[in-house]
């Protein structure tokens, strides 16, 4: 797009043009430089579907109308493929819808680890494990990138929660940042350079992702050697002149100029040096010219929805398949009761920023009618309840429940489709539980009693509890599937597909088996639990958990033999090349992931019981043998030295584990790694429940600040007098009357600003969204309706000077104002 000398345009632009380049012009368009022919590039939500809005000016990010698109299946359930050249085919997919309808930045994918099961926005991520995030973000970037459209890798970094996600703090030690929530960041980089990565709205160890040089310079530029820009999220951006020198390039959305004052000021004054500043335009020139110019580019929507159900197909996970009741045998197709009102109005996708406007959505039920299966059907449930009491389970669900009670006694088999309701997960707000809706259970319970023959399908973002594992004998684990989900549903308890996926994540038993629950959801969001994240700590702790990471079951049988290794022994600098058989011994075609573990046995630091280190997705013709192999390097051995900052392996023995998941190791094999002995000091004293993480439950302050090396950062709930940018609207209800007043109106209005369609966790989120928000983005998301002046004229009126504060708040509304867009768009 930008045919010029990047070097001759910096020369040429103002300190305001530089300036203004570093900030959007609108909601979605960076900012255009008229005068020199330097055009606007358009971002545009991703990540598992474009959802290019069509308006691009307006108050905040709000969900406008958006152009339908191929809503491809969610992050949480393509992770399940476990498959890197499917997810590729996904990212080419989305980069030719976004040329065609005009969009050169996607902003995905996000690869942000799962560090609890409560996180409402699960859905858009891949994996509590960085390995895999990261493999399939990178292959989600290349094949993106391949069509000429940028990447945006998100959330960088530890962004493991949407509760007050503007201010909460992820206090986390060196090594669980490197090897647990950096890595998949780190191999995405590496492997797929990506245009943009995005960063967080949280701070990190007490600072803001947005002003943190250690992040976005030191790790990011020089330890990684990445040379792409970094984006803010909407919204996200703290101390903008922090922000140049930390490493952020480009402040989204507009906020109208206001920052771009600052850095013009802070440059004229001496405060910002001008040569950083270059450095940053430099990077955003660089990326405009890569961007791919936009002209008639057209797509077959149809082809990429042939392959969102194939995406779909290999992601969805058979848990359970009791006698082979799946696929269903030709003597109960004539005989089949579908109850549950997620077989008609079928959850695709989470809510929130990436929710798009699919170009096809039929439902199981129409699935079923279109191919002339005969089947009786009752709701079950309303899908608009909430969190509801078991009193109201007996009062309001009982004639539903009555009703799919009597069609499943009069079938010989019931297709039971349950799990989380919309308004249960989205973006802005976090489950409390991992519970499925009260009435959801009442109405397996009820089924049960008449029909034992139930089959399972279960909708959702995020693991729940199975309360009755023995209530059902199937279970088909679709998460949220797409557009073509129905059809792939069909295809799988028909038989027509062998299903193939495994679990990217764990189900535990209960929440309370999980360490880490205990310190989810506050502002200072303590990682406690360190490198002991999902499956790490299950299986270093020795839980039992429902279904363990990596496990799916197929139609099919696969044997697993003759593992080989390359070496006896290695060091540093060698590549270990592991070698395994694998046959498939059962009847009909299917697909099998293989997956490799290593283990330490001789370690002197706390160390997880295995770690995913390599996978192969491999497709076997009944009867046939395939002979796979994976590569190690070191860093399949390593540690992150927090004495070095660099990654060091303990000489000794290592095992190589393959196993179809991480509870069923099926081959095992051992390596020596030799050198020279580490000069390690374990601290097993001060951080004894790390090295006996199997008999405790909770993890002491004491230890906690030893593993940091520090204390925490501490949480002090704002006063009147006390607020600042920072403080949220939520907080301000600790004020004065006019900081409750204001919270009340500022939440229930901000619904108003949606469209009229809007669902009801679409207004939930809004409201929730409302309430975490820092009063700096008042002019920072207005789009101009609101100024730096007037938002710093209304913080005087939060801290006491109530009438000064609200009078001059409101001249300041009144004032005319210019607005970026008619300067640099006109």
């Amino acid at each position: 797009m930008l045919d010029k000398d990047i070097e001759t345009l910096v020369n040429k632009l103002s300190i305001v043009e530089k300036s203004a380049l570093c900030s959007g012009v609108n909601l979605w368009e960076s900012t255009p430089i008229k005068r020199l022919d330097i055009p606007s590039i358009f971002f545009s939500d991703g990540p598992h579907g474009l959802r290019r809005e069509l308006e691009v000016s307006g108050v905040g990010n709000i969900l406008k109308t958006s152009i339908p698109a191929t809503c491809f299946p969610t992050a949480v359930t393509s992770a399940c493929s476990w498959d890197t050249e499917l997810i590729k085919k996904m990212g080419e997919a989305l980069g030719e819808e976004s040329l065609c309808q005009g969009v050169q930045v996607l902003l995905g994918p996000g690869v942000n680890i799962k560090r609890s099961p409560l996180c409402g926005r699960n859905f858009e991520y891949f994996s509590e494990d960085p390995l895999l995030s990261g493999e399939l973000g990178a292959a989600y970037l290349i094949g993106l990138q391949s069509t000429g459209v940028g990447g945006s890798l998100k959330h960088y970094c530890a962004n493991s929660q949407e509760q007050n996600r503007h201010i909460s703090s992820s206090e986390v030690d060196e090594r669980a940042l490197h090897e647990i929530y950096l890595t998949a960041f780190e191999i995405a980089t590496k492997k797929a350079n990506p245009a943009t990565i995005m960063c967080c709205y949280n701070l990190v160890n007490g600072v803001h992702g947005s002003d943190s040089r250690k992040l976005l310079t030191d790790i990011l530029r020089q330890k990684w050697g990445y040379n792409g820009c970094v984006v803010s999220d909407w919204g996200a951006t703290n101390d903008r002149v922090e922000g140049i020198r930390a490493g952020l390039d480009i402040e989204m959305p507009s906020s109208n100029g206001e920052n771009d004052k600052k850095i013009v000021d802070a440059v004229n004054s001496g405060e910002l040096d001008i040569k950083q500043l270059d450095l940053v335009v430099k990077r955003i020139l660089t990326l405009i010219s890569k961007c791919k110019s936009i002209k008639d580019y057209k797509t077959d929507y149809d082809e990429h929805h042939k392959l969102a159900k194939r995406i779909a197909s290999e992601s969805f996970v058979l848990l359970k398949n009791e006698n082979d009741i799946l696929p269903i045998k030709q003597e109960m197709q004539k005989s089949i009761a579908v109850i549950g009102m997620l077989a008609s109005h079928m959850r695709i996708q989470g809510a929130g920023s990436s929710q798009v406007i699919p170009r096809e959505n039929k439902s199981f039920t129409d699935i079923l009618t279109e191919r002339g299966v005969k089947f009786d059907y009752a709701e079950g449930y309303k899908l608009e309840v909430g969190n509801v009491n078991k009193k109201k389970v007996g009062s309001r669900a009982h004639n539903k429940i009555e009703e799919a009670v009597e069609k499943a006694a009069n079938n010989s088999l019931v297709l039971l489709f349950i799990g989380l309701p919309e308004d249960y997960e989205a973006e802005s707000f976090d489950r409390s539980h991992i519970k499925m809706p009260p009435e959801h259970e009442a109405l397996l319970d009820a089924i049960y009693e008449v029909n034992k023959n139930i089959i399972v399908i279960l909708s959702g973002g995020s693991p729940v509890k199975i309360t009755h594992p023995g209530k059902f004998k199937a279970l088909l684990n679709v998460y949220l599937g797409g557009e073509a989900q129905a059809e792939a549903i069909f295809d799988i308890i028909y038989g027509n597909t062998n299903p193939s996926g495994k679990l990217a994540e764990t189900y535990p038993v209960d929440l309370s088996d999980y360490l880490p629950s205990q310190y989810y959801g506050n502002v200072l969001a303590e990682y406690r639990e360190s490198i002991y994240v999902g499956y790490r700590y299950y299986d270093a702790a020795q839980k039992q958990v429902r279904y363990p990471f990596g496990y799916g079951l197929s139609y099919t049988k696969f044997k697993y033999s003759n593992l080989r290794l390359s070496a006896n022994e290695i060091k540093d600098g060698d590549i270990l090349t592991v070698s395994i058989d694998i046959e498939n011994t059962g009847g009909r075609f299917g697909k099998e992931i293989v997956q490799l573990y290593v283990k330490d046995l001789e370690t002197t630091i706390f160390r997880p019981e295995k770690e995913l280190k390599g996978f192969v997705k491999v497709g076997l013709e009944a009867n046939e043998k395939k002979t796979i192999t994976i590569d190690l390097d070191k860093r399949a051995f390593a540690f992150y030295d927090i004495k070095t900052s660099d990654w060091q392996v303990e000489p000794g023995e290592f095992q190589i584990l393959i196993g179809s998941s991480s509870r069923d190791i099926k081959l095992y094999a051992s390596v020596n790694y030799i050198g020279e002995p580490l000069n390690i000091d374990p601290r097993v004293k001060e951080l004894a429940s790390y090295y006996n993480i199997k008999q405790i439950d909770s993890i002491p302050d004491e230890e906690f600040a030893a593993l940091l090396g520090r204390s925490p950062n501490v949480y002090i709930p704002p006063r009147k007098g006390t607020f600042n940018l920072n403080t949220t609207v939520d907080e301000l209800e600790k004020g004065n009357w006019f900081g409750k007043l204001f919270k009340y109106v500022f939440k229930k209005s901000s619904i108003s600003l949606l469209s009229k369609d809007a669902s009801r966790v679409q207004k939930k989120m809004t409201m929730k969204g409302a309430g975490y928000m820092p009063v700096r983005n008042f002019f920072m998301m207005s789009s101009g309706n609101v100024s730096y002046k007037a938002t710093i004229n209304v913080l005087k009126a939060f801290n006491g000077k109530t009438i000064t504060g609200i009078s001059k708040f409101v001249i300041e509304l009144l004032k005319k104002r210019k607005f970026k867009k008619d300067v640099y768009q006109k």
